[in-house]
């Protein structure tokens, strides 16, 4: 069995397609929501996440359409509404009626739209290096969506993603690299933010009104050398919404998940357990 990639997991039908996505732990369920860059999926971004929140819940993992294992389907708009209708349709295929969920980056604005449009299925937010507000786009955001497949890309990727540099290691840079070019992954990759890519931000973007109007307990979480999502998000999301409270990573860039695994699991299992 040793050949199966530990990126596919189980598998259920959301809509008219089948959603790649990991469970594990028992409890009071939390989704993880993935970020966008190249080669992602649910366990690149959360493999170092999900055995340390699963001690203590239920820890739910969905690979979005157009992203990771989940099947590709043509005639799927590759939008917000789809990831928003996608998840709505895994939590009734789980039979969940409420869950707590964790968005990084592109996954903060799927967050912040179940928030503000489903708000009776989610109890608590988390919001890591968040889009979902409207913003400039950064240079790091610009080259992330704009990727061209090469190991070499890769690595000049993984090194905007971190502040240690050392954690975007060759093997790291061989493992995303060769995920974005199984077959099927730079298409609907390259087709997801063509250029102008501002208008995409915009896209995924929700009102100051709608995001001030959240109920929720929200927790954000941001690294202070990111050079793909700006801070500065994080505190506008913090004066917005009424129940917030802000953690910011000194010497951590994008991936908070991965440069600061076990800090940021204890933030969320405190924030959690509240």
């Amino acid at each position: 069995m040793s050949n199966v990639k530990p990126e596919i997991a189980k598998n259920i039908k959301t809509g008219t397609f089948m959603t790649n996505y990991h469970d594990e732990g028992e409890g009071f369920p939390v989704l993880l929501a993935h970020g966008s860059g190249p080669g992602v999926s649910a366990w690149a971004n959360w493999r170092l996440i999900i055995p340390r929140l699963s001690k203590n819940r239920r820890v739910i993992a969905p690979d979005m359409i157009g992203f990771g294992y989940t099947e590709r389907q043509e005639g799927i708009p590759l939008n917000m509404k789809t990831w928003v209708k996608q998840t709505v349709d895994f939590l009734d295929a789980l039979e969940i009626e409420k869950t707590d969920i964790v968005g990084n980056s592109f996954g903060g604005a799927l967050a912040l739209a179940m928030a503000i449009d489903y708000p009776e299925r989610i109890r608590k937010v988390i919001l890591m290096g968040a889009m979902g507000l409207s913003f400039p786009i950064t240079e790091g955001l610009d080259a992330v969506w704009g990727y061209e497949p090469s190991l070499e890309r890769m690595k000049e990727m993984l090194t905007l993603f971190v502040d240690k540099k050392a954690i975007a290691t060759d093997d790291l840079a061989r493992m995303r690299y060769e995920a974005s070019i199984e077959p099927g992954f730079q298409e609907s990759f390259s087709a997801m933010f063509p250029a102008p890519r501002q208008q995409w931000v915009e896209f995924m973007a929700r009102t100051e009104e709608e995001i001030a109007n959240i109920k929720q307990p929200v927790l954000i979480v941001h690294g202070r050398e990111d050079q793909v999502i700006p801070v500065s998000n994080s505190y506008k999301l913090l004066n917005l919404i009424d129940d917030a409270r802000l953690h910011i990573f000194g010497h951590c860039g994008h991936w908070t998940q991965i440069e600061k695994a076990a800090e940021f699991s204890q933030l969320v299992d405190n924030f959690l357990e509240e």
